[in-house]
């Protein structure tokens, strides 16, 4: 769904990311301004409540995800260091936002319940990564799933921002169980095509000393 929204939003930051690159700022930077950004308005505003403006402040600063990728092209291209800077703190931001929902509910929202799907919802967006990015590294393919991260940020930030909007909390609860059942069955996914990957499979993997 990101994946349609991109294209334009890229070409229309390509003229920031070539007068950054001319002022010789790095991509890096760019990508570490982004996670500080996002992990703050998660971690900030989200514990106390106040979902529409931290959900301003991490979609603002998640278009740096796309500014960092614009500025690379305008250098001449990105480096293996700054895929997996950007793909690690990719996931540090992830962890933020729902750390801030599971901060709220254990804390000013007081819902033990919602803490705990909300930390679910955390630990499986990070397995489905970890899941894929594993398969990927012994030369496997886990690329499918129902809920690939674009599609978990849509949904939580949509859900969270109108909630705090519409003063509407029962969209946040849909949103946070919505994700904790797509978010299983994508890592079932990625177990399942991983596994018929490597069933009969005649060459033996040993793991490096």
């Amino acid at each position: 769904m990101l994946n349609v929204v991109r294209a334009p939003i890229a070409r229309a930051l390509m003229p920031v990311g070539t007068a950054l690159a001319k002022a010789g700022v790095s991509p890096d930077v760019v990508t570490l301004i982004g996670t500080v950004g996002v992990s703050a308005g998660a971690l900030v505003f989200y514990p106390q409540g106040r979902f529409l403006a931290g959900t301003v402040v991490i979609t603002l600063f998640v278009f740096s995800d796309m500014l960092d990728g614009a500025l690379a092209r305008a250098r001449g291209g990105g480096s293996r260091w700054g895929a997996f800077l950007d793909s690690s703190l990719d996931r540090v931001g992830d962890a933020a936002i729902f750390g801030g929902l599971v901060l709220y509910y254990s804390g000013r929202g007081a819902d033990n319940r919602l803490a705990a799907v909300a930390l679910y919802c955390l630990v499986t967006g990070l397995l489905t990564s970890y899941v894929r990015a594993r398969a990927e590294g012994l030369g496997l393919r886990a690329d499918v799933g129902i809920a690939e991260r674009s599609e978990r940020l849509i949904v939580i930030l949509v859900a969270v921002g109108l909630s705090g909007l519409l003063d509407f909390p029962l969209l946040r609860v849909w949103a946070l169980w919505l994700l904790a059942v797509a978010s299983t069955v994508t890592v079932v996914q990625r177990f399942v095509v991983v596994r018929r990957q490597v069933v009969g499979d005649p060459v033996p993997w040993v793991p490096p000393a």
